[in-house]
């Protein structure tokens, strides 16, 4: 199954009505924005449980079709749709109803499978890039090693549901896992295997808000201006610094969250 099939299977049918029966409640007079009363009737498919997550919805066209507005109307609503987290637009397929926003442990190092498989879904990871270079100076002295000195590098895009949630690119310490680059990582997460062979002692978090670079928005099937959750990861074991992660999260599609101490 390819990663927007969970997406395309939900479908809606086309024949009849989309909207049979429902109309537009303000008049087309300036007394009220048209683009609030298409929200609302999709909205309202949404909360009823008529339109399940991952249900394509109408396009623009089709909603200029039933409604009898014009296009930058139906534009407005699904574009604030999309925005405030109750739709997800990928480019050349259409809109959907949003999953609700999976979350991630932000000062905790967790694995990303265990996470999703507690939400009841599928955890998948495609298998971008995996190979040794020379490190950059970034990376080298992330790393704690000599600018040019041989690193591991994974690239690995996680999906949830068929989803994409996250891109995980990492850079690993050879002398700490020198097998690192035989792991199918498409079967043991880069987080399990690293907690096997260098149990972790420490890390580093720093958190960002980014717009996703062309390439970062093409894995993650978003649009270049939407905007991403990044944490850069550092893991240390008593050998030393193990990995520099990058994570990157779709903005509308994920949140970070952390609790300590006593709460109740």
């Amino acid at each position: 199954m390819t990663k927007n099939n969970g997406l395309r299977a939900a479908r809606h049918k086309q024949d009849g009505a989309i909207f049979s029966g429902q109309t537009l409640r303000k008049d087309r007079d300036g007394s009220g924005p048209l683009y609030l009363e298409v929200k609302q009737l999709i909205l309202d498919r949404i909360y009823r449980g008529e339109w399940q997550p991952n249900h394509r919805i109408p396009s623009e066209n089709e909603l200029v079709s039933e409604l009898g507005i014009s296009k930058m109307t139906a534009n407005r609503a699904l574009r604030e749709l999309a925005h405030e987290g109750e739709l997800v637009r990928v480019q050349g397929v259409g809109s959907f109803v949003a999953q609700k926003k999976g979350y991630s442990a932000l000062f905790e190092v967790r694995n990303i499978a265990e996470e999703i498989a507690e939400r009841g879904h599928v955890h998948a990871a495609s298998v971008i890039v995996l190979a040794d270079q020379a490190a950059s100076p970034d990376v080298a002295d992330a790393l704690d090693l000599p600018i040019g000195a041989p690193v591991f590098h994974s690239l690995i895009v996680h999906h949830e549901n068929d989803v994409p949630v996250q891109i995980e690119d990492r850079f690993v310490n050879p002398a700490l896992v020198p097998d690192y680059l035989s792991q199918d990582f498409s079967v043991i997460t880069p987080n399990v295997y690293l907690s096997q062979k260098a149990p972790l002692t420490g890390s580093e978090h720093v958190v960002e808000s980014i717009l996703a670079q062309p390439w970062e928005a093409k894995l993650l099937v978003i649009l270049h201006h939407e905007p991403c959750l990044m944490i850069r990861r550092r893991t240390w074991s008593s050998g030393g610094v193990v990995s520099l992660a990058r994570l990157i999260y779709p903005g509308t599609r994920y949140r970070l969250e952390s609790r300590h101490g006593k709460t109740t």
